[in-house]
């Protein structure tokens, strides 16, 4: 008689994932807000929009990932912020089009379900969350055998926002003349680690304190938290008129930037206008990585771009400045 062959024998464990949620519900269920519906485990979970307060309401979504910095996170075995990480990016993808983030939606997948990472990797999305004021309104798991290697996990993020029609920053105004207004960032936030590490690792190790920086040591610098821009988005669009927002992604400065001109604009860049950080020229040192790559895989130290009239540049570097961050004149649009 041949032997039988469970589930859990080709690598599948149900149990252990119904753990690992369960585990985790009181801190999925404390993102929630009062428009939420449903709680864990439905096949579909329900958001009241009715009291949004908008004349026209336009919803917004995106899907994105951390990348390789998953990579930098197993490495170090640190798996605590990169569910914050996801959260902001997504985030930010909506904020610059003017959208208020609603709700959110994580996927979790490995090779094998390890639940202290696991449990660590979620609980950092329920953070990032908490901190934005969204719930946590859904998500999978999946585990799949001899898809991913030992130890290796991905993660992605929806998030689904609103807006008023009338309200939405998509570049159809931007002029001529415009300022770009290039707001800091603080680190590589979650862009350009294949590059980075592919530099940086045949040089140094994970742990290893550098003088330049002011992190401890190279995984406390390239594990800082990716920020969230929403609130101080909010209030620049209140104070300004403002014609466009890029959030630095993969692509650099101009890669996102671009996306938001109308055929016959182009973008002037003053690329001795701010002195690139630290974390970037120990890159650059590391793999003798080219200019024209640095400004392609990396954000150089902004993780927004604002354009607007230039004479508005000062009322956003005071917005700026209230939350804690910089802003800085770096180029134009030319038409």
């Amino acid at each position: 008689m041949k032997k039988s062959i469970t589930y859990k024998d080709a690598g599948v464990d149900i149990d252990k994932a119904e753990g690992a949620l369960n585990k985790l519900k009181d801190r999925i269920a404390a993102t929630y807000t009062p428009e939420v519906l449903s709680g864990v485990g439905l096949f579909g979970s329900f958001y009241d929009i009715s009291g949004n307060g908008l004349q026209h309401p336009v919803l917004v979504s995106s899907t994105d990932g951390v990348g390789t910095k998953l990579k930098v996170a197993i490495m170090a075995d640190r798996h605590g912020t990169v569910g914050q990480d996801l959260v902001n990016h997504c985030i930010d993808d909506i904020a610059v089009c003017g959208a208020k983030p609603l709700f959110f939606l994580d996927y979790f997948a490995s090779g094998k379900l390890e639940p202290h990472v696991y449990d660590s990797v979620v609980s950092g999305v329920a953070e990032g969350c908490k901190k934005a004021g969204i719930p946590l309104i859904g998500g999978e798991t999946a585990e799949m055998p001899d898809f991913y290697s030992p130890g290796e996990y991905d993660m992605c993020g929806t998030i689904i926002g609103i807006v008023d029609k009338s309200k939405i920053i998509d570049g159809k105004k931007i002029q001529p003349g415009d300022a770009l207004i290039g707001i800091s960032g603080n680190g590589l936030h979650t862009n350009g680690y294949t590059l980075a590490r592919k530099a940086l690792f045949a040089e140094y190790s994970i742990d290893e304190p550098i003088a330049e920086l002011s992190s401890a040591t190279l995984a406390d610098e390239l594990l800082k938290i990716h920020p969230n821009y929403f609130p101080l988005i909010s209030e620049i669009t209140d104070k300004v008129a403002v014609h466009g927002i890029s959030h630095i992604t993969g692509g650099g400065i101009v890669g996102n930037t671009k996306r938001l001109l109308r055929e016959g604009l182009s973008l002037e860049i003053d690329w001795e206008a701010w002195e690139i950080p630290a974390i970037f020229r120990i890159i650059q040192d590391a793999g003798n990585v080219p200019d024209a790559d640095m400004r392609r895989a990396f954000n150089l130290g902004f993780g927004l771009v604002v354009i607007a009239k230039s004479e508005h540049a000062a009322a956003i570097s005071e917005s700026a400045k209230a939350f804690g961050f910089s802003a800085t004149t770096i180029g134009k649009v030319t038409g």
